[in-house]
């Protein structure tokens, strides 16, 4: 038989990839009926290994599970170190350097907020024609009433304004200096507050809203949903960590209190998933519906002791595990940066996979404005958001070669991504969060058939009845769960010492090393050198940050005890 030609050879390849891409817009021969809809879950502070796809036993996570092995788990998408900036970076598709948001996150009684001079996520998508709705956590700012969701881009929002509240009261609980404590209420229906839900659990609050939302959805318009869980974050102290009991009790198998509630408020944030993916079902969007499952950012955690917290760490441990990676929520390591993500839309389905193209958080703007029928080039010019769209759809390199994971200009430590290197320089906390943290391991048999017999896995195999698409068998979820699974040899615990002493410049192989025990700098010093010069590129594009002192105006005591806006 004659040898193909390599230029016949490249024709057939690009041939495949048209009817890859004219299925991704026109799924499977079924005409395409409106824009898909789509639905961005996010979590609050999960950490990497308290999902059972990412190889952990402990906590069983059987609808996001699904999810992942029905579509794509990205295993190399980052985002930022603490709440408000990832949140900053997602709306607006910028690194929060460029607007002052890179530092820590906004308080309550902060007169702060994401510039009104940027347009949102959310506005971007009405201008196509959807429906925009968010529900829960919003903290990018509200003293001002034009800085709050339904002035953003969003048509209704049912949460509240903070940075968390607790999970039955909704009470958020501040500390300030030279004020004292200030305390008050922070859930409400668009202006008004929502004392009926007091006593409701926050996840299924939030996921009850969000199912109304999808079910109340008008066939004539996509969606766009934003559901913003406060879970898994801490809350006040004295309650940090809250679930139903009947959840609780079924982590007998684990032996620490607050790990085993923890693992409670996982558990309820994936019945949330299979909620939310079958209230889809049910309405008849799910086969036009884009999914997006990711965390801000990684854990607060602990050591292994499961009782005491790094001393002077200033943040509250929610007994999460982003092991094995080092370093906590706050840091630029990888259990702060490094996402829990999973991307699922029907096309994918056809070729379930674990991705390890480079993703930052702001992609998903220029990626989902694109999905969406929307074209980038009108999009504005200074986005560091990428349009992954193409390489998610046809299974190609990135189209990013650098992440900035941040640079603090008044803590002094920065560090970025680029390929499989990364640079880190400087720390937090004199690095007191540097080790390895909450080091779980494996404590049951996984259930395979557990993830097969979820709500979301029985609404997809649905789907892919409907649009002719191959299910993946228990064989394929369990290869695709080895895939995703991160390995590395013996890790120190929680007082091991920072390969980076004195906040020294610190280099990472990741692809060889992905735990960061080994700084190469000395070895790879053209590496480092190259990657310091693009951090100070994107030094020089720094706006200072914009935090300021506390208002004593904010004080709930002023408003019947509740968080409102104070400035008029």
């Amino acid at each position: 038989m004659e040898r193909p030609s390599p230029n016949s050879v490249r024709t057939a390849n690009a041939l495949v990839s048209l009817v890859v891409l004219l299925a991704s817009q026109l799924p499977f021969g079924r005409p395409q009926l409106s824009k898909p809809n789509i639905v961005i879950i996010l979590a609050d502070d999960l950490g990497w290994n308290d999902l059972s796809f990412h190889g952990s036993d402990q906590i069983p996570t059987p609808n996001l599970d699904a999810l992942a092995y029905h579509g794509i788990t990205l295993n190399n998408m980052y985002t930022q170190p603490v709440c408000t900036p990832s949140r900053v970076a997602l709306m607006t598709g910028k690194y929060p350097i460029k607007l002052g948001m890179q530092g820590p996150p906004t308080y309550g009684a902060e007169p702060n907020g994401l510039p009104l001079t940027e347009k949102l996520l959310p506005a971007y998508l009405k201008g196509l024609g959807y429906s925009t709705k968010a529900v829960g956590k919003w903290h990018l700012g509200y003293y001002r009433k034009a800085y709050t969701p339904t002035r953003r881009g969003f048509e209704s929002h049912m949460g509240y304004y903070t940075g968390y509240v607790s999970y039955y009261d909704y009470i958020l609980q501040d500390v300030y200096k030279d004020y004292g404590e200030f305390s008050g209420f922070d859930l409400r229906r668009n202006d008004t507050l929502a004392w009926d839900l007091v006593g409701k659990y926050a996840t299924d609050v939030f996921t009850d809203e969000a199912v109304r939302l999808i079910k109340e959805q008008p066939a004539s318009k996509p969606l766009f949903l934003y559901l913003a869980h406060v879970a898994v974050h801490t809350g006040n102290y004295g309650k940090p960590l809250e679930a139903p009991q009947s959840e609780i009790n079924k982590f007998k198998h684990i032996a620490d209190p607050n790990r085993r509630t923890y693992a409670a408020m996982v558990s309820k944030l994936d019945e949330s998933v299979g909620r939310v993916v079958q209230a889809l079902y049910d309405k008849k969007m799910l086969e036009n519906t884009i999914i997006v499952f990711m965390s801000d950012n990684g854990a607060p955690s602990f050591d292994d002791s499961g009782r005491n917290f790094p001393a002077n760490a200033g943040i509250t441990p929610n007994w999460g595990s982003n092991f094995p990676y080092r370093g906590t929520k706050n840091t630029l390591w990888q259990g702060a940066v490094k996402s829990a993500a999973i991307v699922w839309a029907p096309q994918f389905q056809r070729s379930p996979r674990v991705s390890q193209q480079l993703m930052h958080i702001t992609d998903w703007l220029p990626t989902l404005y694109t999905a969406a029928g929307g074209n980038t080039e009108i999009l504005p010019k200074d986005l560091d958001g990428v349009d992954q769209w193409m390489p998610l759809t046809l299974n190609t390199p990135s189209q990013r070669r650098d992440v900035l994971l941040n640079i603090d200009e008044k803590l002094r430590y920065a560090g970025i991504v680029k390929d499989n290197w990364k640079l880190v320089i400087g720390s937090t906390l004199n690095g007191t969060l540097d080790g390895f943290f909450a080091a779980v391991r494996s404590q049951k048999q996984y259930d395979v058939m557990g993830v097969v017999e979820s709500v979301t896995a029985r609404a997809l195999s649905r789907v892919s009845d409907a649009l002719f698409l191959p299910k993946p068998e228990p064989t394929d979820m369990l290869a695709l769960r080895y895939e995703a699974t991160v390995r590395c040899g013996p890790s120190a615990g929680p007082r091991a010492p920072s390969p980076c002493p004195q906040g020294e410049a610190c280099l990472f192989d990741l692809l060889n090393d992905p735990c960061e025990t080994r700084n190469v700098v000395r070895k790879y010093l053209t590496v480092g050198i190259d990657l310091y010069e693009k951090l100070k590129e994107y030094r020089r594009q720094l706006v200072p940050q914009t935090n300021v002192p506390y208002d004593v105006a904010a004080n709930p005591a002023r408003f019947n005890n509740t968080w409102v806006s104070w400035v008029y």
